[in-house]
């Protein structure tokens, strides 16, 4: 399997030497990067990468050559068979016949009813109703349609109606050097700044200066005031991948504006909600992840929090213990949620998605009834609303 990666590196532009591929053998001979993706990715670059600016180029040739190379997952500890999900025929329906297939009725039947189908399954299934498979209508598999299932093996999203990914997938990280197109986000959010005296007397204070001076019959009396410092401390956590790739220009705005506007600001990312941990970098999200309740103990009650996501999910994700999406999560996310708004009162929801649609999205209205309320749309008036609340 390395030997054509080598190749592939070197007819990409890497030019490693075959000492370099000696030494990368040499060190998984001994264990150092065990079963993990990741610890090989950074084994294999550590080996085989001479010059930080061919970083970027590693990365890209790595993605393409071990695409589809995952940790194995946890959640039910059974492999599906990949000739099961060959990816062969793909379908379609009109919003007539879509309407005609029903749920399974809830997440634990959905849970129950996969278990079962790992059980009795044995061969690949397409185009059926009940097993895992492609091109059907049955709760489990890839490139069909139900309204509430399991995806399995699928290259990327289609209808946005699954309860549970059964993949592991990969975002990039906002880019926070985006040039606004506006200079109206960065005004916005300049309204929350609050400014305090802090530390040595060493700025002129003109106009008190001015004042004493008069009051002393003009004998000049010097007045000296600490430097102004930006004293708003905020903590922005930011929802990415899925229905969010359609926002993904607003949220680099916002997050490009906030990262120059606010001198104490800590960043962390999530996926559709907040459960046991969150995490600073997109590209080791299973690797680095960040307990929540540290994130708690760490930063005091005066930060406010901001959340910014379309709130557009399966209800189970935000009410059930195990509804996340992409793990088992032992305690709902309306639980975690709760626990970070107990430590941050000061705390608001930014919804990309216009104000009009949320009320027909369910798990909106779940977030926003969480939130007592305190969400706003995505918008320089919405970013006024919010700030207000703030305060």
């Amino acid at each position: 399997m390395l030997i054509p990666f080598f190749y592939l590196l070197r007819d990409g532009g890497m030019k490693p030497s075959i000492t370099e591929l000696l030494t990368l053998l040499e060190a998984m001979k001994k264990g150092v990067a065990g079963q993990s993706v990741d610890d090989f990715y950074y084994l294999s670059r550590a080996c085989l990468v001479k010059d930080e600016s061919k970083l970027d180029l590693f990365d890209r040739i790595f993605a393409a050559y071990f695409e589809g190379v995952e940790d194995s997952l946890s959640d039910l500890m059974t492999d599906v068979p990949e000739e099961w999900l060959r990816h062969q025929a793909e379908l379609f329906l009109s919003e007539e016949e879509r309407a005609r297939i029903e749920a399974m009725g809830g997440f634990e039947e959905l849970m129950k009813a996969l278990q079962e189908r790992l059980d009795e399954q044995d061969e690949r299934h397409e185009g059926g109703n009940k097993w895992i498979g492609t091109a059907g209508t049955s709760p489990f598999g890839a490139y069909g349609y139900n309204p509430e299932g399991v995806r399995i093996g699928q290259q990327g999203s289609r209808n946005r109606s699954a309860v549970k990914v059964w993949d592991r997938r990969e975002y990039r990280n906002l880019d926070d050097s985006v040039e606004l197109g506006t200079r109206n986000v960065k005004i916005a959010l300049r309204r929350l700044r609050k400014f305090a005296r802090e530390g040595a007397a060493d700025q002129l204070d003109l106009e008190d200066t001015i004042d004493k001076t008069a009051r002393n019959a003009g004998l000049l009396d010097i007045r000296m005031v600490p430097e102004r410092h930006n004293a708003v401390k905020v903590l922005l956590c930011l929802d990415i991948g899925g229905s969010m790739d359609d926002h993904v220009r607003v949220c680099e705005e916002l997050f490009s504006a906030s990262r120059s506007e606010f001198k104490h600001l800590e960043y962390f990312y999530f996926h559709n909600f907040i459960y046991e941990s969150l995490w600073k970098d997109n590209r080791r999200r299973h690797a680095e992840k960040i307990s929540t309740l540290d994130i708690t103990h760490k930063y005091g009650a005066d930060y406010k929090l901001v959340f910014v996501g379309d709130a557009t999910m399966s209800p189970y994700e935000i009410v059930y213990a195990g509804g996340s999406v992409e793990h088992w999560n032992d305690e709902p996310g309306a639980v975690w949620i709760k626990r970070l708004l107990n430590t941050y009162p000061k705390a608001i929801w930014l919804n990309p998605e216009p104000r009009n649609r949320w009320d027909y999205t369910p798990s909106v209205k779940l977030t926003r009834d969480i939130m007592d309320d305190r969400m706003y749309p995505l918008t320089i008036a919405g970013l006024d609303e919010g700030i207000k609340a703030l305060h």
